[in-house]
């Protein structure tokens, strides 16, 4: 199963940009161990270690508002195509908006249930759960993901040792039509790691079908010329 990290910033053109990442604090224990607060956007590049070939691309920044600061993740494919697109509330590091490209193409704004994708401290579990338009005609899918801390504890990223900590995820994907009420349902296990003052580095399904590490963080402009080549 794909497992899905990223994120939407409603009305851009409104924001301010937001300030520097240490000037920010939040709530949520986890913080350090998040993407960085920056309003200059950074790419980051991961590969899946199953297919070689296979590529996908994470655009991050942090924006500011009369609601505070958050930090968008919008998640590309391989040649560049943006799929989905997170928006964390700094403050708690909770999902504000979530963004999911159709089977049209269009992005769409799905509709959030459960907004808590990164738990609060060691003991908590996190509950994120969101609907949107399904791939096949008049269906919707409705994606569940139940995250609990596994462990804090050292990892090679992008060939340094770094502070990581891992988090186990329960992902219930259920594909189902209003009109038919006709219903399937996909479920999964994933762990993720989230290195300090770096963010997500490294994600893999249980059973290793799909497998991505980060391998590179880039300028946009960097990125910009190596999927328009």
């Amino acid at each position: 199963m794909k497992y899905v990290l990223g994120s939407l910033a409603l009305i851009i053109c409104l924001l301010t940009a937001c300030n520097d990442a240490s000037e920010s604090s939040s709530a949520n224990a986890y913080f350090d161990y998040f993407y960085p607060v920056d309003s200059i956007p950074k790419v980051y590049q991961y590969r899946d270690l199953e297919n070689g070939l296979i590529e996908q691309f994470h655009r991050v920044y942090a924006i500011q508002d009369s609601e505070g600061k958050h930090v968008i993740v919008e998640r590309y494919s391989g040649d560049g195509r943006i799929l989905e697109a997170l928006n964390y509330n700094v403050d708690s590091l909770d999902i504000m908006d979530h963004m999911v490209v159709n089977r049209n193409g269009e992005k769409t704004k799905a509709d959030v249930f459960r907004t808590k994708v990164i738990p609060m401290d060691k003991n908590d579990e996190a509950y994120f759960a969101s609907r949107f338009q399904g791939f096949l005609d008049s269906t919707m899918i409705l994606q569940e993901i139940r995250r609990t801390v596994v462990k804090e504890s050292k990892r090679t990223v992008m060939n340094k040792t770094t502070e990581v900590v891992a988090f186990a995820d329960n992902i219930r994907m259920t594909n189902f039509n209003p009109f038919t009420k006709k219903e399937s349902v996909l479920e999964g296990k994933a762990v993720a790691y989230f290195a300090k003052g770096i963010g997500l580095v490294e994600w893999y399904s249980t059973d290793k079908k799909v497998h991505y590490r980060l391998e590179k963080i880039m300028e946009q402009e960097e990125w910009v010329k190596m999927i328009t080549r």
